[in-house]
């Protein structure tokens, strides 16, 4: 009995193991050498997992390779698209293609969620559980078939589909950072001022007002002080876009 059940594991696992190999290899446009690569960047940190050594494993290690290995294309292809650019170009505009944003929409698209090993619910997880993922898949790339293919796979599925300079140059990838910078430039005080707001909702958020030159500019809330910053910096943009964005 225990051989029988032995083997129907087997065969299940094999038979999932297969479904995974085609969805992965479509999404690749290649066939992955070694499965468990791939199936390591999409194991969650509550899934439990070991490897054979007994070292515990999730796709965080993966995460980080995959962040190195998008940023050191992207600065290529920045450096060689860009003759005219300087650091300061080349460093801004590539935080804009690997920010966050950014990786949790290639993440959505290439639905990596679908894959995901976890014991949670996946409407627990964040809205960065895409990005992460996406970094862990290229990390996965990597490690399986090698640098040269990994450039290429980021050349052909990311660069040529989701990368216009033009469009890039005049995305906005924190409001606040912004808002900060032209200050300085001005020499004109600020101040983001936080009050606790516990509101109707049964859940705490965080309000907060901007002040510029010593006036409230705008106000805004949120469920964490970042996004509240973030919040009410976009609004205090929109009333100062056309100085800050004057030549």
């Amino acid at each position: 009995m225990r051989r029988l059940l032995n083997k129907i594991r087997k065969n299940s696992r094999s038979q999932e193991d297969g479904i995974f190999f085609e969805k992965i290899s479509k999404i690749l446009g290649f066939q992955p050498k070694e499965l468990k690569y791939y199936q390591k960047a999409f194991t969650h940190r509550s899934a439990n997992k070991v490897d054979e050594n007994g070292n515990p494993f999730n796709y965080e290690r993966l995460e980080f390779l995959g962040d190195a290995m998008l940023g050191s294309v992207i600065a290529a292809h920045l450096y060689n698209e860009v003759p005219s650019g300087d650091e300061g170009y080349l460093t801004k505009m590539r935080s804009k293609i690997v920010s966050r944003e950014h990786l949790n929409e290639l993440g959505r698209d290439f639905n990596l969620l679908q894959f995901v090993d976890s014991k949670v619910n996946s409407s627990q997880f964040g809205e960065n559980i895409h990005g992460n993922l996406f970094e862990a898949f290229i990390g996965a790339i990597y490690l399986d078939k090698g640098f040269s293919y990994c450039e290429k796979f980021i050349q052909n599925k990311i660069i040529k589909q989701y990368v216009d300079i033009a469009k890039l140059e005049g995305k906005v990838i924190s409001y606040k950072s912004l808002i900060i910078e032209w200050c300085q430039k001005e020499k004109t005080p600020f101040a983001f001022d936080f009050i606790e707001d516990n509101g109707q909702e049964g859940q705490k958020y965080f309000s907060v007002k901007l002040s510029i030159d010593n006036k409230i500019i705008a106000k805004a809330r949120a469920t964490s002080k970042k996004k509240a910053e973030e919040k009410v910096a976009q609004r205090a943009y929109f009333v100062f876009q056309e100085k800050i964005t004057k030549k």
